[in-house]
């Protein structure tokens, strides 16, 4: 854990294995060392198997208290609202339709938490941290990501209007519902509560799992951007992702940071600690994982590798300085 006012130097040499190990699995991808074809293997190994054993230990061993921050979960949301909203007004033109528009603003909206920032933020700011990221994993995947989905029917064949969002939010809950995260989350808060411990060869299996996760997600986020670089390599101006870039590197942070703040002032009982760890969730890159969802809902998934791997590439700097100036 990094302590008194770290310098950009040292939380650069911190963050740097993880970094490094996205940058070796977009290598191995790319040079086709790792078969294209294995990508989905490791991707279902981590979302199904290694990050919920995770995220069920980290919640599992978190005060239920911290688990159950309203303010926390209600400040993050606002923002998300906010970030979604405006990505999504910026972005739309006669090109740029509401399916594009809106998978652009997930990815304005939605940091990289399970994969990257769990073991990254443990690192830098021990397991305190964990209450906080569960709750904001908790929030992007329940309501950033529905919503956004919802918005990117709006201009297709599937009804009209806010029969169409309706529509395609039930759908976006239902892959919410299959999606072995939160429940795993749940899962975990019922333990605290009830502070319950699971036998111990039980127990021991389930850390394995949680211990591979770290590894093997960072590695696999490079995989998943190497794969979408090769399979969606087209020219496109700068004005179609780098705004969206700098939304999610800049924007969104420093909108995290203001809320969060005035929030505090108006009473709400928000730890500064929390509110740091939220911070720094929100300077993290964009959630690699949207760019399948938007491979399956037919989006220009080109641009959206780019945002996803342009965010990446400049965190491993703009994260830094964030986590410098903050902690």
């Amino acid at each position: 854990m990094l302590r008194q006012s770290p310098t950009v130097l040292t939380v650069l040499l911190v963050t740097l294995p993880f970094f490094a190990l996205v940058l070796a699995g977009f290598v191995a991808a790319h040079r086709r060392m790792l078969p294209l074809e294995a990508i989905p293997g490791l991707n279902s190994f981590v979302l199904y198997f290694a990050l919920p054993a995770l995220l069920f230990r980290f919640g599992s061993t978190t005060p239920i208290a911290q688990l159950l921050d309203a303010s926390v979960a209600g400040v993050y949301a606002v923002c998300a609202l906010v970030m979604v909203a405006f990505a999504v007004a910026m972005s739309l033109n006669s090109r740029i339709r509401w399916n594009d528009a809106s998978m652009g603003a997930l990815v304005a909206a939605f940091p990289n938490t399970g994969f990257m920032g769990v073991p990254l933020l443990a690192a830098l700011l021990g397991p305190a941290s964990a209450g906080p990221i569960i709750l904001l994993i908790f929030v992007d995947m329940i309501m950033t990501s529905s919503l956004c989905v919802a918005l990117s029917r709006l201009d297709e064949g599937e009804g009209h209007g806010g029969r169409a969002m309706l529509d395609a939010g039930k759908k976006a809950l239902r892959g919410v519902a299959a999606n072995p995260m939160p429940w795993a989350i749940l899962l975990g808060a019922v333990a605290s509560a009830m502070e319950f411990t699971l036998p111990k060869p039980v127990e021991q299996t389930v850390w394995l799992l949680a211990d591979a996760a770290s590894p093997v997600a960072l590695f696999t986020i490079g995989a998943v951007l190497a794969r979408a670089q090769l399979q969606a390599n087209h020219p496109m101006p700068l004005s179609d992702y780098l705004p969206v870039t700098l939304m999610k590197l800049v924007l969104h942070p420093l909108l995290v940071l203001g809320v969060g703040t005035a929030a505090i002032q108006l009473g709400v009982p928000l730890q500064p600690f929390a509110l740091t760890v939220m911070v720094l969730v929100s300077a993290l890159p964009s959630a690699s994982n949207v760019s399948l969802l938007a491979e399956r809902l037919g989006a220009d998934n080109g641009r959206i590798a780019r945002i996803i791997l342009v965010t990446t590439a400049a965190a491993f700097l703009s994260f830094s300085g964030a986590v410098a100036l903050l902690i």
